[in-house]
């Protein structure tokens, strides 16, 4: 399989009790980023209580020899590439549901296109709609803690040889097995190949989706297409299920270039 590697590099494995581990390099203002998240999310879905994940992130060495050209502290109207990453490293700082609300908005800002996700005040605004407590995060944003923990991102991504945005690198418990480094976007049954593969079981025990109710209140936005993909039925099916929540004051409808989005009102 092309753009498929094996590492040698065996991270410390974290203490959840599952067979695998995946780690997914991801760079926030990557559109290609955004396609595989879809991926993940299904995978979260149908095969969650096989692996834990860990997302990683990363950037272009451009913009990280860029940004001592510039001052963070200075002014609240910076906008530099690499803000968006520093600001989802300060949101996990106040837990792992946060950072990811913080993520799934920031995801809805770059969709609709409408402010710049690079500027420190619009993070401030996605923050403060992501139900975070702004004072905190701004602190956090500014902290060495945060700095540390980009910084650690950054050597997981040098360590494990990380050249590509999006990737994923599957582990199992066995320290000694090497794992799989699977770098861009690649058909949603490769990835149920590699978890088969890895797991060594000749099928898979898939997990019934959750309802539409369910789904929205773990995910605020998903697309037509996502959900279409997760419930496996056609777009124009999807379409028609969720105009009915829309109908019901449930989900408001956003029209995007290539796809509708959904959100939660």
């Amino acid at each position: 399989m092309s753009n498929t590697e094996f590492v040698q590099d065996i991270p410390e494995k974290s203490s959840v009790s599952k067979p695998l581990e995946l780690y997914i390099f991801m760079d926030p203002l990557n559109s290609q980023c955004w396609k595989l998240q879809a991926t993940i999310r299904k995978l979260q879905i149908e095969y969650g209580h096989y692996f834990s994940m860990q997302i990683v992130l990363s950037t272009k060495l451009t913009n990280l020899n860029s940004i001592g050209k510039t001052s963070i502290i200075d002014t609240n109207n910076l906008s530099h590439p690499v803000l968006a990453s520093v600001a989802v490293k300060a949101a996990e700082l106040q837990g792992k549901r946060a950072g990811n609300r913080f993520l799934h908005k920031l995801q809805e800002y770059l969709l609709l296109k409408t402010k710049d996700v690079s500027c420190y005040s619009t993070l401030l605004e996605i923050a403060g709609e992501a139900e975070l407590d702004q004072e905190e995060f701004k602190r956090d944003f500014h902290s060495v803690h945060t700095a540390k923990a980009f910084q650690c991102d950054l050597q997981i991504t040098r360590e494990m040889e990380v050249n590509e945005v999006p990737s994923i690198v599957f582990f199992n418990e066995c320290i000694e097995d090497e794992g799989v480094k699977v770098s861009g976007l690649y058909p949603y049954n490769v990835y149920q190949t590699i978890l088969q593969e890895m797991l060594g079981t000749e099928s898979l025990n898939r997990q019934t989706p959750p309802s539409l109710d369910e789904l929205f209140a773990k995910y605020s936005s998903l697309s037509t297409q996502e959900i279409a993909s997760i419930y496996s039925i056609s777009e124009q099916t999807a379409e028609r299920e969720l105009k009915k929540q829309m109908l019901q004051q449930k989900l408001e409808r956003i029209s995007l270039d290539e796809d509708t989005l959904w959100k939660v009102k």
